[in-house]
């Protein structure tokens, strides 16, 4: 790998760790709000990533970086933890929990896109002659640095709410399931994920697998609304 695909990849991994911090803490955030501490108990509701970090030193440290450094791109997880009685008491108060994971990366995404909008009624940004997932506004400048991490952050994020939001365990759209159920199906709904620990594994195989498909129309969508008049595709 050569030193602008390192630099690249480094940034990458910045706006990963900074996109899983405010998916976990919104989580455990929304959890103490619903009435479950244990994530709050754990210093998660927290924009510190280190609280974070302590908790799954692997998934957001080693594993990115290494992956960084082999293929120029961060792969990772992390996890807020929370009472499974509390859900059981509670389940539609977990399904918000799991929501708001996702939610804080629109959030974020949200935040990229005012940016880039703001930058380019300012003259410091120019819609890109070709669009891709590092690339959803150039500068007009020097602000080349800039726009590579407004479009690292506006892609990434929706990346990471696109991916939790598919409805299959360990993922969060799995968890909001409860938000879209008869009462008298929900506790048989969460003992059967519950007790079923390889369902975790074949939802991530089926999520990428879905991913492939819905992630690049959705993107597109999400970044010819920056620009209106602008019809990529």
């Amino acid at each position: 790998m050569d030193s602008s695909a390192l630099v690249d990849g480094l940034v990458f991994y910045v706006v990963f760790l900074l996109s899983v911090t405010l998916h976990e803490a919104a989580h455990a955030w929304a959890a103490k709000r619903g009435g479950d501490p244990t994530a709050y108990l754990g210093g998660q509701v927290s924009l510190d990533p280190l609280p974070h970090i302590r908790r799954e030193p692997f998934g957001m440290v080693i594993l990115p970086l290494l992956s960084v450094f082999l293929t120029g791109w961060p792969f990772g997880f992390a996890s807020a933890p929370y009472d499974r009685n509390w859900a059981v008491r509670h389940p539609r108060r977990a399904g918000w929990m799991a929501l708001a994971g996702p939610a804080a990366n629109l959030l974020l995404m949200g935040a990229a896109a005012i940016a880039v909008f703001g930058g380019v009624l300012a003259g410091a940004f120019e819609p890109p002659q070709a669009i891709g997932f590092s690339r959803v506004t150039a500068a007009t400048g020097d602000l080349g640095p800039l726009a590579f991490f407004l479009s690292a952050l506006f892609s990434m994020n929706l990346l990471l709410a696109v991916l939790n939001l598919i409805p299959v365990p360990p993922l969060d759209g799995s968890g909001a399931l409860p938000l879209l159920l008869p009462a008298r199906l929900t506790a048989r709904y969460q003992e059967f994920l519950w007790g079923n620990p390889m369902l975790g594994w074949i939802g991530i195989l089926v999520a990428w697998r879905l991913l492939d498909y819905l992630f690049h129309p959705i993107w597109l969508a999400a970044v010819n609304l920056i620009y209106p008049g602008l019809s990529y595709g």
